[in-house]
């Protein structure tokens, strides 16, 4: 059984490419556009995973992350970053912010329902899949 995701990205054309490989790869997938919409999902469905972009308008994804970590019944919910920032340095602040994962943009469709399982089976900061760069 497919996992429950919410991605929370405010370019179009990223959010539907995401969208259809995680539903193509079994998965239940809830969409937002800012980090606000998503925030408000999160409190309405149980959720597996949470995708975010860290530049969005309303609420970015280190505020989003931010909030979800400052809620005991969310705290634990794995979040994974999916960003163009691609240096050695982004990675870092990414994981230091508390995110359990990082993915660079371009999406890679070959591997990224792969990348996203690992995620999945790993669990919260368990592990940092590598992430195809």
């Amino acid at each position: 059984m497919g996992a429950r995701i919410l991605i929370a990205e405010d370019n179009e054309a990223n959010l539907e490419l995401v969208s259809y490989l995680l539903t193509a790869g079994g998965h239940t997938v809830l969409t937002a556009e800012n980090g606000e919409q998503a925030l408000a999902l999160l409190g309405q469905v149980e959720l597996d995973l949470v995708i975010t972009d860290l530049q969005m308008p309303v609420m970015d994804g280190f505020e989003l992350l931010r909030r979800i970590r400052e809620d005991a019944a969310l705290a634990a919910l794995p979040v994974i970053a999916v960003t163009a920032f691609s240096m050695p340095t982004d990675r870092t602040r990414v994981l230091l912010a508390g995110f359990d994962g990082y993915l660079s943009k371009p999406i890679v469709p070959e591997t990224f329902v792969s990348q996203v399982e690992a995620f999945l089976q790993a669990g919260r900061r368990a592990a940092n899949p590598p992430s195809g760069e």
